[in-house]
């Protein structure tokens, strides 16, 4: 079902309101954005980026109490924890419904190679051309997993990165990096400069999928890597420079002002 050009300009209109409403200081009080914005160092900004995004499933307090969590684990000091080797000692507890701590600990031998031998996780991505591929979100996680295996003796985690990357909508890591990536001085924080924010993908979770399906943007019923590009293909067509802004509209769309912590003037 295709929108007519009528329809897509109504569409636009009312994402452009809703995505400028929702993209606002007061988001950031009840979202793991607000973690990696404690930050001033790059490095610390990555890791806290992509450790919180990566337990970012189910309910939004539970992610938010357990962000809190694993910077409790790192004495808030997250960079000195990993190049230090800390985590190391760390104890097998739980810190996110499936996430334990070996999870934990396989990231940051991932995360502690990288930071070795590239300096940053933005040099890293620059490295290896992420912002050449035409799909530099997918490229990255499959760089990422070769250093990941191999600083844990070859072994894969799909808990830490996804290894389906032929279907996986690569939410999380597509969320870390709308945090990373995208520059408006807002909400996210923008200090990346390996890719642009035309080269973004919607961060795809089951409430963004049924949005989508409910404005007749798609029709597709998985939320899969296939409806992650049919969508963002659309939103480019919206916004080609920043097309993952209606990340704003429509996960915010039925979720609510009061628990999107948005206050209405």
């Amino acid at each position: 079902m295709a929108l007519s050009a009528t329809e897509f300009e109504q569409l636009k209109e009312f994402l452009d309101r809703e995505a400028a409403r929702i993209n606002h200081p007061d988001f950031i009080f009840n979202d793991p954005v607000q973690f990696p914005r404690r930050f001033d160092r790059l490095q610390d900004i990555e890791l806290v980026s992509f450790l919180s995004a990566s337990i970012a499933w189910g309910k939004r307090k539970m992610i938010c109490d357990n962000c809190e969590k694993m910077l409790s684990i790192m004495e808030n000091r997250p960079y000195e924890y990993v190049m230090e080797g800390e985590f190391e000692q760390l104890p097998e507890i739980n810190i996110h419904r499936t996430f334990f701590a070996r999870n934990f600990k396989y990231m940051l031998r991932g995360f502690r190679s990288i930071f070795r031998r590239y300096g940053s996780l933005n040099d890293f991505a620059r490295s290896v051309g992420a912002g050449e591929s035409e799909s530099a979100s997918w490229y990255l996680v499959e760089q990422m997993q070769r250093v990941f295996s191999d600083a844990n003796g070859g072994a894969t985690d799909s808990q830490c990165l996804p290894t389906q990357l032929k279907n996986t909508a690569l939410k999380r890591v597509n969320m870390a990096l709308r945090w990373l990536v995208r520059n408006d001085g807002i909400v996210d924080l923008g200090v990346w400069d390996c890719l642009k924010p035309s080269q973004l993908y919607i961060p795809l979770d089951v409430h963004v999928g049924d949005t989508v399906r409910a404005l007749g943007m798609i029709e597709r019923k998985a939320n899969d890597r296939r409806t992650v590009e049919e969508v963002t293909g659309i939103l480019r067509r919206m916004c080609a420079d920043d097309p993952v802004v209606y990340d704003f509209a429509l996960f915010g769309i039925g979720i609510g002002d009061k628990y999107l912590g948005i206050k209405i003037d």
